[in-house]
């Protein structure tokens, strides 16, 4: 393992009863960087977070996190990460100041509590007991929490739940800023812009595998994929797909002639597109191709 990764993962495999949860999943995340998983429901992801956690026991396979295997951690390893589960419910009498406050005294040298709650955006509501928060508001907290102690890795699981719109771009650059200060962040999510807005790297799991782990922009070969080319030409919609839309569209401006091509649309794959295809569904963005 090389001394600049973070977590190290090999043959993994977790079974409950007849079913593996995770069958032969390896990755690895390398310090300073933000790492996404992707896949559906079911697909293993919460398994082997909670496993690089030290939360659940893996039936065999290979882990080392932050340098331990987390079978083996003790309390100064939890020191150093940070963790946000999907939800949490507790301390509803405290309000969001207090909760905060309490949790920062678990860590030699955590954040400011005023600044983080409003990193989190909560400043209006420090006053709230947590029993009043909205799902949203409990959410910020929960990610407050979990990097109250400067984790050195933050594990993140479906974090902007509940988010509206300026909420999760808030966050989105608390999550660039804890990165630039060196912070690795392994983060779990449904939302593929997030995926695409904050991840250096991608892996898709699928049935307890990895089935591509790559950047946003080059996952699953989404680089090298066809571009769909539309357009409108007497009077009848035309597609096709093309790997130089540039010279195609050229050859449209020679044959047109000069001015505008009618209902020109130069359509690279999306993220969701390759995803989708990668857990083997077929994307709403499938477009039939007319010749040309």
């Amino acid at each position: 393992m090389s001394p600049t990764t973070a977590v190290h993962v090999r043959d993994l495999h977790k079974r409950y009863g007849p079913k593996r949860a995770v069958d032969g999943l390896e990755l690895s995340v390398e310090h300073g960087e933000i790492f996404s998983v992707l896949g559906p429901n079911g697909a293993g992801k919460t398994t082997t977070v909670e496993i690089l956690e030290g939360y659940r026991h893996r039936d065999r396979g290979e882990v080392s996190v932050l340098g331990t295997d987390p079978q083996r951690g003790d309390r100064r390893w939890r020191s150093r990460l940070g963790i946000v589960l999907q939800s949490a419910d507790d301390q509803a009498e405290l309000t969001v100041a207090e909760l905060v406050r309490h949790f920062a005294t678990f860590y030699p040298e955590p954040r400011d509590p005023e600044e983080l709650v409003a990193a989190v955006g909560l400043t209006e509501k420090a006053g709230t007991r947590v029993r009043q928060l909205s799902g949203g508001q409990r959410r910020r907290l929960d990610v407050a929490l979990g990097i109250v102690g400067r984790p050195e890795l933050l594990f993140l699981d479906e974090p902007t739940t509940g988010f509206d719109p300026e909420a999760r771009r808030s966050f989105w650059d608390l999550l660039r800023s804890l990165r630039d200060e060196g912070t690795t962040i392994l983060l779990t999510t449904h939302y593929l812009d997030e995926a695409e807005q904050l991840a250096d790297r991608c892996a898709v799991v699928r049935d307890g595998r990895v089935v591509a782990l790559d950047t946003p922009a080059a996952l699953g070969g989404r680089a090298a994929r066809q571009v769909m080319v539309r357009w409108v030409e007497d009077g009848a919609a035309r597609s096709t797909t093309t790997a130089e839309p540039t010279a195609l569209v050229t050859a449209l401006t020679a044959r047109l002639g000069p001015g505008e091509i009618p209902g020109l649309e130069v359509l690279r794959p999306t993220l969701e597109d390759v995803y989708l295809s990668l857990i083997g569904k077929a994307s709403d963005h499938h477009l039939e191709e007319v010749p040309a």
